[in-house]
């Protein structure tokens, strides 16, 4: 099988704007997320994060660089545009990677008040075949 690029999303939210909340809501993204897709770090391309401006107490990065395998990951954080009315204290990831796995597979995370921004990806809930 041809290994191609992929790319997994996913979003959660963090109740306050402190270092601590944010650590939790994106430890938590990424072990679902490396629960339900098994990507090796080293296969790993680059991860972005993204925040709402609400969220400045810790970089998203800082937390993922301490997972193991995660040091020689690239990783970026940018902060999302502000847009009225859109969800607070959310934190996005957008993670490529290369793999043989058909896209179709790649299961993408939404978690806590970030479940409902992307019904038609979010398979949190669901297996991958």
């Amino acid at each position: 099988m041809e290994w191609r690029a992929r790319a997994i999303r996913g979003a959660t939210t963090a109740p306050e704007n402190s270092a601590a909340a944010i650590e939790l809501a994106v430890t938590e993204l990424l072990d679902e997320l490396e629960a339900k897709n098994a990507v090796p770090t080293q296969d790993m391309v680059s991860v972005t994060f993204s925040v709402t401006s609400d969220l400045d107490a810790i970089f998203p990065a800082s937390v993922a660089r301490r997972r193991p395998g995660w040091h020689n990951v690239p990783l970026l954080d940018v902060q999302q545009m502000a847009v009225q009315g859109s969800l607070e204290r959310c934190i996005r990831l957008l993670l490529h990677f290369n793999c043989s796995t058909p896209q179709r597979q790649v299961v993408h995370t939404y978690l806590r008040n970030a479940k409902n921004l992307r019904p038609d990806l979010n398979q949190s809930e669901a297996v991958p075949s």
